[in-house]
């Protein structure tokens, strides 16, 4: 799989994903990812990519110009072009899933105001969110839906079952409470069910206690269809 990222900010896009699980699957192979400076498509001598909106209204907005000569320079016939904004579909485990079946992504980044409307008119495909508030640029949210993708893809976290045993493998369930070494920490001891070798009663206490901290955390998702 591919992934490239379009934004003014290629170092904080990358710095996160040069670590750790996404470094590796870059090494092995599995995943090529590659921030680009809108930048070197601005065609004055100021590299100018911004400008006040039409029509009035604080901050400024990405210029169409440098985007569509990115966008068109970058984009293939298998590309998928995903803006970064919050004004996007609320990112979910399912989306990731969704994503990581593409083999290029590219991921424009929405920085001050967001971009020229005509960019998503004419080139983008999907508009994403990862969350209701705002932040400094849409590097940021590159980087947490690139991670979320790539250690989704074949052989990223080197063993095929670690996706499926997380929070929102099941959409509508956290993952419940884990434990390790030693059985006896402090006096807080470890559920004597997870130390009983019965694999049918531990996989019902995990059941029900993904259920309970799933009522607690995160309600919404038991209402959720």
């Amino acid at each position: 799989m591919e992934i490239d990222i379009l934004t003014l900010f290629p170092e904080i896009a990358l710095a996160p994903l040069n670590e750790s699980i996404i470094k590796r699957a870059q090494e092995a192979g599995i995943a090529t990812i590659r921030a680009h400076n809108l930048r070197d498509w601005a065609t004055d001598k100021h590299r100018r990519t911004d400008d006040y909106l039409c029509g009035g209204g604080q901050g400024m907005l990405l210029l169409p110009g440098p985007l569509f000569d990115a966008i068109e320079e970058l984009k293939r016939p298998d590309t998928l072009v995903v803006l970064m904004t919050p004004q996007g579909k609320a990112f979910k485990q399912a989306i990731a899933r969704e994503l990581s079946t593409h083999s290029h992504l590219l991921l424009i980044c929405g920085h001050y105001e967001g971009v020229d409307h005509r960019v998503i008119e004419q080139h983008v495909d999907l508009e994403l969110s990862i969350g209701d508030y705002v932040l400094t640029n849409g590097a940021i949210a590159a980087a947490v839906v690139t991670d979320a993708i790539v250690r989704l893809l074949p052989g990223a976290l080197g063993d095929a079952r670690s996706p499926e045993d997380e929070s929102f493998s099941d959409p509508n369930l956290l993952e419940a409470p884990a434990y390790t070494k030693p059985a006896d920490f402090r006096g807080l001891k470890v559920p004597e069910v997870l130390l009983s070798g019965h694999h049918a009663k531990i996989a019902e206490w995990k059941k029900q206690m993904a259920l309970e901290r799933t009522r607690t955390n995160r309600p919404d998702l038991l209402d959720s269809p």
